[in-house]
Parts: structure tokens; sequence; C-alpha cells
């Protein structure tokens, strides 16, 4: 009986059950077979494929990262073959075929462990052969991150062993100017059995210094005051994140290889850290060589200092609109607080999650925050992956934020904060969440004190604001855009997160409308080189590619498509849109059926008999395109008829839940449901579909006489 190289439980070997995945583990075995689906696998790039990447586990066991595992394209990784990468095995099929996934940790310090798994059995590394490999690895190697992702950031085991060996080690004199610094680290970490060398330390320094000054500091010894956001332990060193006013950096604390270091120590403690600054894989770092939690009047001083300054930098000054818009202007301090938040968020080392409809305008509001949001959080950290950590864009399929959702959510933060020791996130929900349908999922983050904010064009329920922080929405008596899109808000609250990229998202407003956009906006993207031929292509584009991998963020398709595009791209897959949304238009209008109720018009499509239900273009885009070119002047509606549900579309606005009430009253045993006001969306018992849809029918009408 052993116990967890992670939380010290008692276990039958290293690592328990519940840690399997923050541990990389190195494969020494010679079968498929032998590797443990879920774990995560040092491996080699053998090449690439149009469908992927092949990467090899072992000698002889090669699996294969499919390209929709990706979390970019595929044409964008800059792996080369026989560089180190990190993937997880998620499965070993019948055949010997891996399948494997993707890992966004790609560098040991990035896991909380290491293990060797020799065949079927797992062993701790040795370190001193561990620290020859790395040696090795940095003469042949260049400084690309994820080509060197094999090596420890921190190589604190080799410097130990280099110090245990004695005067007679083969090393030169900077080898054991740097052991003797690792035996001062491992000293203020609690290794008594280094103390002798600490007095061959420098004078420790007096004076603090910021954070965003350590770049021109690279090797001096340096003092700094700050709140730990981060704490994570290392197959070496641990690792603290440490904020102050100015910025974040990593300090890594060495005690004994796998070991934490100043246990007393946590996420939200106030420190001082004296250490030598340094640089690995072209990232900043800290070697710490004393760290101590403040106190008393220290301690107010430097909390004083981080919230004044916290409150300084996060609040915009003003909300300058994009365009001139009377919506906007109408709820402009609601969008800077919008604004604020996210600042603040960004500059307390607090992720992000960015939710929002897997459509044209969820991805043009979605992709405006997130191009404001990641430049801010390159600038706050010294680590080159943190937009990977503290920014997330999650699409959902429809705009009700469900338990299936917030459970999923809910799950990943937790994880995150157990294992890597992150903060709670704030959730940003654009043009989703805004109805009760949501109450339960938004309910769910709650309890674990999320902050939740949602930005809303459209359909929003004002009870809502009692489940969230802050509720963003048009008053609805603006003159110059009565009907606003998500993505234009958002793009207003981008420009204000972020002023610097401000002309980079000035064209977005113009491409999240489907129809009737703003003069106001559709010039504003006409001076930044977009005129109505290419935002048309934007849009479809945006809405073709929303559709496929829907539950994918495809941040850098998206950021090509609306930020670095010259048109070609956008031109080639909006023929695609056009092609597909025509055919099936035509497809679906040879069978559609209408009839008159009095003064209005109802035309009516069974989806499921005349669409491609599994196919582009999806059902609420399809129904409206159908109903944009068949409306008439008068009272029109369209509806959409499926096995169990229904889908509604009107010229004249239309109460759903008031529909779905009625025909419940209509046909008691039908279970009637609306469940997506937004989309216009009702449910109810499939075997009751022909009552249902004449009692809907009969409602929409009473309701627009």
């Amino acid at each position: 009986m052993g116990s967890c190289i992670i939380c010290g439980a008692p276990v039958d070997g290293h690592i328990c059950d519940s840690h399997q995945e923050d541990v990389v583990f190195e494969f020494r075995g010679n079968h498929a077979n032998q590797l443990v689906p879920g774990r995560f696998y040092r491996g080699t790039v053998d090449g690439y494929a149009d469908f992927g990447v092949f990467i090899d586990i072992a000698p002889g066991v090669t699996g294969l990262l499919h390209r929709s595992e990706l979390d970019r394209r595929l044409e964008s990784l800059e792996w080369e073959p026989g560089d180190s990468v990190y993937v997880q095995v998620k499965n070993v099929r019948d055949n010997g075929n891996i399948d494997l996934g993707w890992s966004i940790r790609q560098a040991d310090r990035e896991f909380r462990g290491s293990l060797i798994q020799e065949g079927s059995t797992d062993v701790k590394p040795d370190r001193n052969k561990e620290s020859d490999a790395a040696e090795e690895s940095d003469k042949s190697s260049g400084s690309d991150g994820a080509s060197n992702s094999q090596d420890s950031d921190i190589d604190d085991s080799s410097v130990v062993d280099d110090e245990t060996k004695g005067s007679d080690s083969s090393g030169d004199d900077s080898d054991r100017e740097t052991a003797e610094r690792t035996a001062v680290a491992a000293t203020a970490g609690g290794g008594a059995e280094t103390q002798s060398h600490t007095e061959t330390t420098e004078s420790e320094p007096t004076e603090r210094v910021e954070i965003s000054s350590l770049g021109d500091r690279v090797g001096e010894t340096v003092r700094i005051e700050g709140e730990v956001v981060g704490a994570r332990q290392t197959g070496g060193p641990t690792v603290f994140e440490l904020r102050d006013e100015t910025g974040v950096v990593d300090c890594a604390a060495f005690v004994e290889a796998g070991v934490r270091a100043y246990p007393e120590v946590d996420v939200d403690s106030i420190v001082r850290l004296d250490g030598e600054v340094e640089t690995r894989r072209g990232d900043l770092q800290v070697e710490t060589s004393a760290l101590v939690e403040l106190d008393g009047e220290d301690h107010e001083a430097v909390t004083s200092r981080l919230s004044d300054a916290l409150s300084d930098r996060a609040r915009p000054e003003a909300l300058k609109p994009l365009a001139a818009n009377v919506a906007v202007v109408d709820i402009a301090e609601e969008l800077l607080d919008t604004a604020e938040a996210i600042r603040t968020a960004v500059f307390e080392s607090r992720p992000i999650v960015v939710r929002h409809p897997a459509s044209a305008d969820g991805y043009v509001a979605g992709a405006a925050l997130e191009h404001a949001v990641l430049p801010l959080i390159r600038e706050e950290h010294a680590r080159s992956d943190a937009e990977y950590h503290y920014f997330t864009r999650r699409p959902l399929d429809d705009a009700v934020y469900g338990m299936n959702a917030a459970t999923n959510d809910a799950t990943r933060m937790l994880q995150d904060r157990d294992r890597h020791d992150e903060k709670i996130p704030l959730f940003v929900f654009l043009g989703t969440a805004s109805t009760v349908e949501s109450e339960d999922g938004l309910g769910l983050l709650d309890v674990y004190g999320a902050e939740r904010i949602v930005v809303d064009g459209g359909a929003v329920d004002e009870g809502l604001a009692g489940v969230v922080d802050l509720l963003v929405t048009p008053s609805g008596d603006g003159t110059g855009d009565a009907d606003p899109s998500t993505g234009s808000l958002a793009a207003n609250v981008a420009a204000a997160v972020n002023d610097s990229i401000r002309d980079d998202v000035s064209h977005l407003p113009a491409v999240s409308y489907w129809e009737n956009a703003p003069e106001a906006y559709l010039e504003l993207a006409a001076e930044a080189g977009y005129d109505e031929a290419a935002v048309a292509d934007l849009r479809a584009a945006i809405a073709l590619e929303a559709y496929y991998q829907s539950y994918q963020d495809k941040r850098e398709l998206v950021t090509d498509l609306l930020f670095e595009d010259s048109g070609s791209l956008a031109g080639h897959i909006a023929d695609q849109f056009d092609e597909k949304l025509e055919t099936e238009f035509e497809t679906a209008t040879a069978h559609l059926e209408t009839e008159s109720r009095g003064e209005t018009t109802l035309a009516l499509i069974d989806t499921d008999a005349y669409t491609h239900r599994f196919d582009f273009p999806p059902t609420g885009l399809l129904l409206d395109e159908i109903h944009r070119r068949e409306r008439n002047d008068g009272s029109f509606v369209t509806v959409g008829l499926g096995t169990d549900e229904l889908f509604i579309r009107s010229t004249h606005p239309i109460d759903v839940r008031q529909v779905a009430a009625a025909a419940a009253e209509a046909v008691p045993d039908a279970d009637v449901t609306a469940v997506g006001v937004r989309e216009g969306r009702i449910e109810f018992l499939a075997g009751r579909r022909d009552a249902v849809t004449d009692a809907v029918l009969d409602a929409i009408a009473d309701q627009l006489e």
C-alpha cells in the first residue's frame, strides 16, 4: 500500500483514481493494450495526415490525434516530426488502434505530478535520469513551447542531484551556482538537509519591484509582493501564480520533487516573495528563495494597494458607442458595468466563461468579447498559454441555458478549483440564459458563488434579474434600434473592455443582423472596408461554421473569418451556405401549406417529413429564411412542425407562453410546454401532435385578432 503523490490518500500504487488526469505519464510499455484510457501521456510527433496527427507514445505504439479533437485548425499546429507533445488516451480499440485527445497542458509544469508506466506498472521517475534527459533535450531543441513541452520548465531535480554529488561534480561553475540557489530555495521550503548552503546566497533585496518590470530584470534577485492567485504542484517544484497591481508571474518553489513547498500558502494568500528572475521556454518566472505570508499592517498595505489599483484599472471612463445608436446609449451604464466586471475578472486572474448560441449573432457576440479580452490576458500574465486558461467560449445549441449545460460548467469549474486551485469563473451569457427556462441552470452556478452576467438584445424576462448579477437588455423605446442584435451590444462592450481593438470590431454589429441593420452600423462597416456584400458573406460564413461542430469555439477559424480574412475564406464558405440553404429552401417550400385564419395567413411546414433534419441548415435558420421570403405585408405566421415540437415565426409579436397555455388547456393530456421563447419553440407529446397543432394554430389566430 502506497500513497497518492497528489493528495496523499492510501492507494495501491502511486496515484488515486480521482487524480489520474492530474499526472503526466511516460509510457515504457510495448503494447497499446497496456495504455490506460483517460491518462495523459508524453508523446512524439510522428507525422501528419489530412485527418490528424500521428503521435508515438512509445516505440511501436502510435495513436491518432484526430483533427476533430483539436482546439484549433490542424494547419495552425506548429508541431514538427520529432517534437515532444502531450496527449490524452481516449480509447484503445480491439484492433490496437489508439484514439488520442487534445491536451491544453503542453508542459510538465501544467500537471501536478509525473510518473513512469513500465508496462502495466507505475513507478516514480528516477530524478537523475529525468534530469539528464531534460538537459540533453535543452541542448538539441529550440525555444518553441509546443516543440519542447516534454522538458520540465524548472530543472530543480537536476540541481539537487548535482549538489548531492559534491564538489567533484563534472558540471561547470554556473551549474554549481544554480545548485546553491536551489539549496537555499529548499531551505526556505523546509528542506533542512540543505541549510549549509544558506550562506552562499546573495544579500536579500530590500525594495519591492513591480511584476511588470521583471522582463528587464532577468538574472536579478528581486522582491515582489501580492496575492497568490494560483498554486499547483508539479512533478518537481510547487508553482505559485503571484499577482500585484501590474501583472501576474509564475514563481517556482522547490523543496523535494513532487512535494508541496510552503503548504501554509494557498490561493488568496497575501505574500512577500524573494527570488531570481528567469526565463523558461520564453516565459518569465521567479525561482523562489524565500516566501512569507503577510499579516497585520503589511497585509493591509498590499491588499489596499491591489484594491486601489484594481478600481482604477477596471472601470472604463465612459462608454463610447461604436456608432450613434439610441438603444446603446440608453443602457450605457449597464454596458459599462459589464465591461468593468470582465476587466476585473482579468485583473483578478479569475477565469471568464462566455456562453452564446451556435448562431451567427451568437458567434459574432462571443468573438467580439474574445478579441477584446485575450490581449488583456496576454498583457497581464507572463505565461504564454494563459489565454487558454483564463478565457473560454462555449457555444450552446439553443438559447436556453439548461441543467445539462450548467452541470457541465459546474463540473469543469469545480475540477479546476480542486485540481488546479483556480478561482470560480465569471460567466457571461450572450443571447442566451435570458428567459425563465434558464433559471435552474443559473441557480446551480449561484450555489457556488459564480458571478453571472446576461447580455441580450432580444426576448428577456425581467423577472430573471433575481437569479443573475447583471441583466443587460435594451429598454425597447430606443428610436435608433428598437430591436438590437446581441452582437451589436457585445461589440460595444468589447470596445469598452479594450479600446485598442475598437477599430477591429467596428464591422461586427452589421454582420450580426440578418435584416434591417441600422444604417449607422452599415456605414461603420463600410468605413472599415466591408461593403454590404462583404458583410453578407461574413454573416453567411459564420452561420455555416456555427452549425458544424457547434459545441466547439473554433477560435482560430472564427478569428480568421472575422478579423484576418481578405475575403477569400468568407466568400468560399458563403458560397456553400447559399447553395445548401437554397436547395433546402426549394425542397421545403414545395411542401408549404397555407391557410387563412381571420386576418392572419398561416404557413405550415412539416420539418420532419420535408427537411433534412441532420444537415445544414438547422430548423430555426431554415424557418427564418422561409418566413422572410414568403411573408406578406399583413399578419403572417410560419410554423415548423416536428414530431414533438413546433417553432413559430410571426410578423407581429406573439406571446409564445400564452399560445402554449391555450393549447395545453385545449389538449390537457398532451403536456404542452413553451420551452424556448426566443426560438418560438413549443414541446408536446408526439402521440397528440395533430390535436396540439390545431390548438396552437387556433391560439395564434385568436391572439393576433
